[in-house]
């Protein structure tokens, strides 16, 4: 059984720098503001090339955000490239209480990864010492297998 400490390892590492070699890719984002009119949200697309409107209704927040985009990307044409929308609530409030969800999930990937580092420097430095795979992985609340994978021992 894979204890809560382990499960931390099943997710991927943050890259630390992005491969020079692949293609910068750049996406224009749109913003959309959405409010909730009778049964229907309503969205509107700002910052259009050409001034140009774009509103959207869907049924749910998640028909209303397919078809914002669907639609914006319909609207640019095939030369708009790569397109993204962020869709919030047109109420401050309520946007307020999204981004800190949003905010909130970053932090916690940003964790979870200082978490790994700092784990995979802690069992090579007791491994480095002497420690065995069972004592190192008991302090670190592992077992002896994960310490084997975050620091393999290096045959001289």
């Amino acid at each position: 059984m894979t204890s809560r400490h382990e499960l931390i390892f099943d997710q991927p590492d943050i890259p630390q720098e992005l491969d020079d070699t692949e293609p910068e890719i750049v996406a224009t984002t749109y913003l959309a503001t959405a409010t909730r009119t009778g049964k229907y949200w309503t969205a509107t697309v700002h910052g259009l090339p050409d001034r140009q409107n774009l509103q959207v209704q869907g049924a749910t927040w998640k028909e209303t955000k397919s078809n914002v985009l669907d639609r914006t990307v319909d609207l640019l044409g095939s030369e708009a490239g790569v397109v993204g929308v962020l869709l919030v609530p047109a109420d401050t409030e309520e946007a307020s209480a999204l981004e800190a969800v949003r905010d909130a999930r970053a932090a916690r990937l940003l964790a979870e990864q200082a978490e790994r580092d700092a784990v995979r420097a802690a069992a090579q430095t007791l491994l480095d010492r002497g420690w065995s795979t069972r004592d190192a992985g008991s302090a670190l609340s592992l077992s002896h297998q994960r310490i084997s994978q975050l620091a393999p021992r290096v045959n001289a």
